[in-house]
């Protein structure tokens, strides 16, 4: 089976059924099977096909969906950029991938005229929402004209499971963002696990305010085709009153979220007095909840199963804690999800017994292929595993398991900070930083969070006669990185510790931490 094949195999079993609302539209299953395969021809006709890769720049939209299942029926790899995304990391992503296609929004316009024309690769431009503008510095094709004018019959097949489907930009240690490599088979038996634990039917109404770019929000979508249910697409979180709305008039029946969704929820008076009959189960990932709100969202949905789960990038899922699990087992990130293995390794990579913290190791059919051009870094990540020839994923993840195998999470071996699910490179937001005219160095640490499982704090040392304040330097910040790698604490300090060698040291900018971490 291919991914594509979700959206066609439902299309043929339930064309009319509501596939995808977003905004004012109600698309059906065969209206977005159609438009998917005008997208395909029209990719086809321009010399964009098998093992091209095409990236998806844009927020959450219907065009980013029709996209998706487009590119993946022409045989190609598509790769969703986050909508936030700047023109300095954009590009180097277009590159690094050897981009040929591009779908985006003419919102992005202005971030597209300085990131596109350093991309020789790029043979076809699509941008969505407007007629394309003529002085973007390339050549574009409105979206919406490249389908009129091609045939919805469906393109031949042209490629077999163990292609790859998509490739995932992730943040790694180096301040540079890995590929992470995704083939149909890994992405098929990915979203066929958990759609058996969350016991997913047609009948099921997902809302989904993830960016699509995230892999969380992306595989929503995925797992709703595969099964023929219907997917509520919203672009975001900013009006939580419209998407507690949205769970009553939509009947919402499966509601996913991180966190930070769910306290903005519970700060709201009015939940408590509407009522959710139709949901049926809410998940949380990206870090655990506090357990004082998990009585309170029991509370907001008395009828809804809660599932805390732990994922990452390189094999989507990899644990789910079962609903009558959460008082016996609180803190417990769950059992491995149907279809995985788990086990935890000391530092030589040997099996540790019950109690004992390790590194945690996944072995399934759902792991990446490695990462796109960096073969170091991807035999770090996947070693051999038990059995001859086979490949498992050292996650980098440090665990503990009790005696009857559910996991509980300790913290990471590497620097990378992980906040609202997302990975992020301490090096890239120092990078950043330095880069602000009148900032000599700077060190960028995760700090605990109970709704961002990480809050990310920069600590900076700036010239003796700059003005400089900690306020410019954020705003910097915002400028110049996507939302969720912008510093939740910014502080200028005369001098940073330093190691014997000379190094920052992050330890002791840790160990002098005292005051918790605030929201701007």
């Amino acid at each position: 089976m291919l991914v594509n094949d979700f959206l066609e195999n439902s299309a043929r079993s339930r064309p009319d059924h509501v596939a995808l609302v977003f905004g004012g539209q109600r698309l059906t299953y065969g209206q977005i099977d159609s438009a998917a395969n005008r997208l395909a021809n029209h990719l086809l006709a321009n010399g964009i096909g098998r093992g091209d890769r095409v990236v998806i720049y844009m927020d959450n939209a219907v065009e980013a969906v029709i996209a998706v299942f487009g590119i993946l029926k022409t045989g190609a790899i598509f790769s969703i950029v986050n909508g936030s995304t700047k023109a300095e990391k954009l590009a180097y992503i277009l590159n690094n991938c050897q981009c040929v296609g591009l779908v985006a929004h003419q919102r992005k316009a202005r971030v597209l005229a300085e990131a596109v024309p350093t991309v020789p690769s790029l043979r076809l431009a699509l941008l969505a929402g407007t007629r394309a503008e003529s002085d973007l510095g390339f050549e574009a094709t409105p979206f919406e004209s490249a389908l009129a004018h091609q045939p919805a019959e469906p393109p031949r097949r042209a490629c077999i499971d163990v292609d790859l489907a998509t490739i995932i930009y992730t943040s790694g240690s180096t301040g540079f963002p890995k590929g992470v490599m995704s083939t149909h088979r890994m992405m098929v038996a990915a979203a066929t696990s958990i759609t058996q634990y969350l016991e997913n039917t047609p009948d099921d109404v997902i809302l989904d305010v993830l960016p699509l770019s995230f892999d969380y929000g992306l595989y929503q979508v995925l797992m709703a085709f595969r099964i023929g249910a219907t997917v509520v697409l919203e672009d975001g979180f900013t009006f939580p009153y419209r998407v507690a709305q949205l769970l009553q008039q939509e009947n919402v029946t499966g509601f996913p979220g991180v966190p930070t969704i769910f306290a903005m929820l519970l700060q709201l008076d009015s939940l408590r007095s509407m009522d959710f009959p139709h949901l049926r189960y809410v998940t949380n990932t990206a870090a655990a909840l506090p357990v004082s709100h998990v009585s309170r969202i029991r509370q907001m949905f008395p009828g809804a199963k809660l599932y805390s789960m732990y994922g990452l990038t390189e094999c989507k899922r990899v644990s789910y804690l079962p609903p009558e699990e959460a008082d016996r087992r609180p803190g417990s990130v769950g059992i491995a999800i149907p279809n995985t293995e788990v086990y935890i390794v000391d530092e030589a990579g040997q099996r540790v017994p019950p109690g004992v913290v390790g590194e945690l190791v996944v072995r399934g059919s759902h792991l990446m292929s490695g990462y796109w051009e960096a073969p170091e870094d991807t035999a770090r990540a996947l070693r051999p595993g038990p059995y001859p020839g086979e490949r498992v994923l050292y996650t980098g993840d440090l665990f503990r398991m009790d005696e009857e195998g559910f996991l509980f999470f300790v913290g990471r071996k590497d620097d990378v900070i992980k906040s609202r699910g997302e990975k992020i490179s301490p090096r890239e937001v120092e990078n950043a930083l330095c880069a602000l005219d009148g900032v000599v160095e700077a060190a960028v640490i995760g700090l605990p969070d109970e709704l961002l499982g990480e809050a990310i704090a920069a600590y900076v040392v700036v010239r003796d006669d700059s003005r400089l304040t900690e306020r410019a330097i954020l705003a910097h910040c915002v400028r110049s990185l996507e939302d969720f790698m912008v510093p939740k604490r910014v502080e200028i300090w005369p001098g940073l510790p330093k190691t014997p060698s000379g190094k920052i040291s992050k330890l002791q900018l840790r160990e002098a931490w005292r005051q918790p971490v605030v929201a701007r």
